[in-house]
């Protein structure tokens, strides 16, 4: 674009200074016709310096190169799989924080009544056209619910600025009305879908299929019903509409644990009985007891952060989940991830060695997973899992070293806002803390799991967030996490 608006900037230029030319021999017609140098140069631009300027062919040279150089990044560029998935993840920070359309329409992540969650240095407001494709996404998967919020702020911003037109929009407010009109149908509001639709034909009178939705509209209200019937609608798709909104990821959370649990909660130095920590001990902060839920301070530096980000990056893929005996892509886990071996690098053998020292685990193979590096970008989550395996047939028992008994989950960015672990039955949830290591317990000393490790990542508000986990199995840890003599513990 920046050549292209160079070369044609140029050529305007010319054709400018080529206008002024003529501008000035022309001031005075009879001195042209009078004078012979003059009548000769009028002549001569008629006759072929006029024609050279307009079918000249540099304005089509011009705009041959913009779309080669298109050509060159095209492969390279978001596709409609990665725009409908921005949509969602605009559509999942709005559930899961209760944020409002229409604040963040004009760039402020808030709920109604509330103070703003996170305060960007550069606020960014969102088109008529931009609220209107978040809008049209869930409008075609029938979820009317989303597609009736992100519309109507569409329609009230193209009201705005009707009659101005913009070279990138795509969409109208005649396209805008028209699908909010269905989406308030859907949803049982036939009045308002009425007087959509009627607002619409005064844009285009002359569209049949919007003046047979109006007369359907007013035979319904006639009848008294709400009820929605067969409908012939051109080009809608999508089930029937969700009528209230959908849960949000997670419930609130206690505002602080109970008092007696507080007495056992701690922060100490802690060498666990290993030599590789006597000179640099872990910086232990005791999260939780039930579920038990330790968090190491400085576990990694910037510079092993940034290596293993590194080694990760060219590999990352689409994060894959459990389902039954094999693994598949979910909407409910929006992330890319890759695998490193401890051969991979120096820092990743270290990290598996550190690991193994405060944990005191055995990380040797099979006995642990090799270290897997996650990336959430926009709207990224993982909705409230195990990591364990509930199911025999689950693709984790491929290992023939048991079940994962622990995780230890490396958060290697910071993020400026959303991104917590949490877990929900416990009731608790730990921010993003560069550089620190989450550790929790995934099975009891019995084998069975821990119902009180569900835990989930939440979306990313605002940041990138990175994180490399680390799940450790039960065989090779007999010795290092014996039973209990209680058999319920």
């Amino acid at each position: 674009l920046r050549s292209y608006l160079r070369d044609e900037s140029s050529r305007l230029r010319r054709l400018r200074r080529f206008y002024e030319k003529v501008q000035a021999l022309h001031q005075d017609p009879k001195a042209s016709v009078d004078n012979p140098l003059l009548a000769f140069s009028l002549i001569k631009r008629l006759h072929s310096d006029w024609p050279n300027v307009i079918y000249s062919d540099e304005a089509t040279r011009n705009t041959q190169a913009l779309h080669a150089g298109l050509g060159e990044v095209e492969q390279e560029l978001p596709g409609t799989e990665d725009l409908d998935g921005a949509a969602r993840a605009l559509m999942r920070l709005q559930d899961v924080y209760a944020l409002s359309v229409k604040s963040l329409a004009k760039g402020i992540f808030q709920r109604a009544g509330h103070p703003p969650l996170y305060s960007p240095g550069r606020r960014v407001s969102l088109s008529a056209d931009d609220c209107f494709h978040v809008g049209k996404v869930a409008y075609d998967t029938g979820d009317y619910y989303h597609s009736i919020a992100w519309l109507e702020e569409a329609v009230r911003l193209f009201r705005l600025s009707y009659g101005s037109w913009n070279l990138e929009d795509g969409s109208s407010l005649e396209d805008a009305l028209d699908h909010l009109a269905f989406s308030y149908f859907m949803a049982g509001n036939i009045s308002h879908a009425l007087s959509l639709s009627r607002e619409f034909l005064r844009y285009d009178p002359s569209n049949r299929r919007v003046s047979r939705n109006v007369a359907k509209y007013e035979k319904l209200l006639e009848m008294g019903t709400g009820a929605r019937g067969r409908w012939d609608w051109q080009g809608c798709h999508g089930p029937p509409p969700p009528l209230s909104p959908p849960h949000a990821l997670l419930g609130p959370l206690s505002p602080q644990p109970a008092p007696e649990r507080l007495l056992h909660l701690s922060c100490s130095y802690e060498t666990n009985g290993s030599p590789y920590l006597l000179l640099q001990p872990a910086k232990k902060e005791m999260v939780q007891i039930q579920p038990y839920v330790a968090l190491y301070h400085d576990f990694i530096t910037d510079a092993e952060a940034e290596t293993i980000k590194g080694l990760a990056g060219p590999w990352l893929q689409r994060s894959v989940v459990a389902s039954g005996e094999k693994q598949q892509k979910a909407e409910y886990r929006i992330s890319k991830s890759a695998w490193l071996k401890d051969t991979a690098d120096p820092v990743v053998r270290a990290l598996d060695q550190r690991i193994a020292a405060v944990t005191g685990l055995d990380l040797r193979p099979p006995y642990a997973e090799y270290l897997q590096v996650v990336n959430y970008g926009l709207g990224g989550h993982y909705e409230p899992h195990f990591d364990h395996a509930t199911s025999m047939k689950s693709p984790l028992y491929r290992m023939k070293s048991g079940n994962r008994i622990a995780t230890i989950m490396i958060y290697l960015s910071a993020v400026e806002a959303g991104g917590s672990t949490a877990f929900v039955y416990a009731n608790f949830s730990v921010p993003v803390v560069k550089n620190a290591a989450l550790f929790w317990w995934n099975l009891r000393r019995n084998g069975n799991g821990d119902g009180d490790t569900l835990h989930a990542g939440c979306p990313v508000l605002a940041g990138d967030k990175w994180v490399a986990n680390k799940w450790i199995h039960e065989h090779g840890q007999e010795f290092r996490r014996p039973c209990s003599a209680d058999p319920r513990d």
